[in-house]
């Protein structure tokens, strides 16, 4: 079997989430767990996507709100809403969403590169696009997004 072949074989799993209308996925390597909602401390005069900092068993970790942050929606905290606990780079940040779905295998030619929306759209953070029966869901590259200029919550993306 070629490298190409052997590449395109290659199967991820992810953990699908909602925001909004929309799904998501993350690798699941990345996740630490899931825990409901809860209250979470509020740091003065940081961005309205960081939520603020919770302590998770002695570590203080960073909470995002990503419909706030992809700009989806006015977010409502339910019963459904979760925060995603995440290990990027050796660093702890929980990122809040409307849900949780399922964990999905994906091949990589399953996964379609993002349309180019020009410097309209920054699509840095998406990997791509998938098709799963009537679900479209955006894989992100949730590294990248944490490593970003405005959210600066790890110092570098493992390459």
């Amino acid at each position: 079997m070629d490298d190409d072949l052997r590449a395109t074989s290659t199967a991820n799993e992810f953990l699908t989430f909602s925001l909004g209308n929309e799904e998501y996925a993350v690798d699941i390597l990345k996740v630490q767990e899931i825990r409901g909602y809860d209250k979470v401390t509020q740091i003065a005069n940081s961005p309205a996507f960081i939520k603020g900092v919770i302590n998770l068993r002695g570590s203080i970790v960073p909470i995002v709100d990503l419909r706030i942050k992809f700009g989806i929606s006015e977010p409502i905290y339910d019963q459904f809403t979760v925060v995603i606990i995440l290990n990027i780079a050796q660093r702890v940040v929980g990122v809040v969403v409307d849900s949780v779905s399922d964990v999905v295998s994906l091949q990589n030619d399953q996964i379609r590169s993002a349309p180019d929306f020009g410097a309209v759209l920054d699509t840095r953070y998406i990997v791509g696009l998938c098709t799963i029966e009537d679900r479209m869901i955006i894989v992100t590259d949730i590294e990248q997004l944490m490593s970003s200029e405005d959210m600066g919550l790890i110092e570098s993306v493992a390459v």
